[in-house]
């Protein structure tokens, strides 16, 4: 399929269904918010075979120009610029790239001139990304996280809707100064309570515990509740100067445990290990000895849980206090890691690490 055909193939019918809405939106074109979208590659970016490829497409392969093109719309509602930071499925995540995506963002919103920021994600690690952000960005600025769950070539495509629902929302008052924010499916969740529910579905982001933020709905926001947890202007975490990020990694908890996986990762140097255990981050007995020599070894042992929902109670399953444990809160174990890591960039101390994981 040629550029031409692929741009009108997946700009018609998302086009048509917000013309009409976006027009009566529109603020006066000297008045509009300046949004810059930094393109990080994912499905919102990717191809299929056919239009009925679902599953299957290659990911990343749309630049960020095609992208906004795509959705002509956006421009009645923002003065959209565009920027390719760096073009990977998103399962190919790293620490470099957060850090350098990082420091871009935080360029970008220091300068008068950017009043938000839309950033493009692919899914299966957006979670990570946006409380990356949410803990290392230094303005309170919006920030607005959108993928999609369908390649940008594919029938019903939910990534034009996405974008445009994310622009209008970074270009919006309601989102100032509350943190990082995803925008995807009509909904907006708040980057420290959101995660990735279903393999396949477009509403696949949920905040299940705590609940989405709100909606959009008729070209605007609105919000129900806020994040009481410290976040972006107010964090204390800063990464301008930093070139890597200390290792921490996870150790799943299961019925016949062993403690190969956490030995291989104290011996390769971490310092840190979020352990997410069964239940309320309980020890079985396979890993607990080895959990316990590895804290007397220096490296920071943070509990979770697989569960994925609730408090990981202190001096619950284990005694934390005597063990020198710090405990995730509600925080699942992919975003305890984030957490820990830059934690463990000002300090080694259990207590004041633990009250972090309170804090954020």
């Amino acid at each position: 399929m040629s550029m031409k055909g692929f741009l009108t193939a997946i700009t018609i019918a998302p086009v048509f269904a917000l013309s009409l809405a976006a027009s009566s939106y529109a603020a006066e074109p000297g008045h509009l918010p300046n949004i810059t979208i930094l393109a990080t590659g994912g499905t919102i970016a990717g191809t299929g075979a056919n239009s009925t490829t679902t599953v299957g497409y290659t990911a990343a392969k749309v630049g960020v120009e095609a992208l906004i093109d795509a959705v002509p719309e956006v421009k009645k509602v923002a003065n959209v610029k565009g920027e390719q930071v760096f073009q990977i499925a998103s399962e190919s995540m790293t620490n470099d790239y957060w850090l350098k995506l990082a420091k871009r963002v935080n360029a970008l919103l220091a300068q008068p001139d950017v009043d938000g920021i839309v950033i493009t994600h692919g899914t299966d690690t957006l979670e990570e990304t946006a409380y990356f952000l949410d803990l290392t960005v230094k303005s309170d600025k919006p920030v607005v996280m959108v993928g999609a769950m369908r390649p940008s070539t594919a029938i019903s495509a939910d990534g034009p809707v996405n974008i445009y629902n994310a622009v209008v929302l970074a270009g919006s008052k309601e989102a100032e100064g509350k943190g990082v924010l995803i925008a995807m499916n009509d909904e907006i969740n708040a980057a420290r309570d959101v995660t990735k529910t279903n393999t396949s579905l477009t509403s696949t982001f949920r905040s299940p515990e705590l609940g989405l933020l709100g909606y959009m709905q008729a070209n605007a926001p609105h919000f129900y509740r806020d994040t009481t947890r410290r976040h972006t202007a107010a964090s204390e975490f800063d990464v301008s100067a930093l070139d890597k990020l200390p290792d921490v990694d996870i150790v799943y908890g299961y019925a016949n445990i062993n403690p190969v996986a956490l030995d291989a990762f104290v011996a390769h140097g971490d310092k840190g290990i979020v352990y997410a255990g069964v239940g309320d981050g309980s020890l079985g007995a396979g890993i607990k000895p080895s959990l316990i020599e590895t804290r007397k070894k220096g490296v920071v042992v943070v509990r979770s849980s697989r569960v994925g929902n609730g408090i990981v109670a202190r001096n619950g399953e284990a005694n934390d206090d005597e063990l020198d444990f710090v405990v995730s809160d509600t925080l699942n174990p992919q975003k305890a890691r984030i957490l820990l890591m830059l934690a463990l960039t000002r300090t080694s101390d259990t207590k004041t690490i633990q009250n972090m994981f309170y804090t954020y």
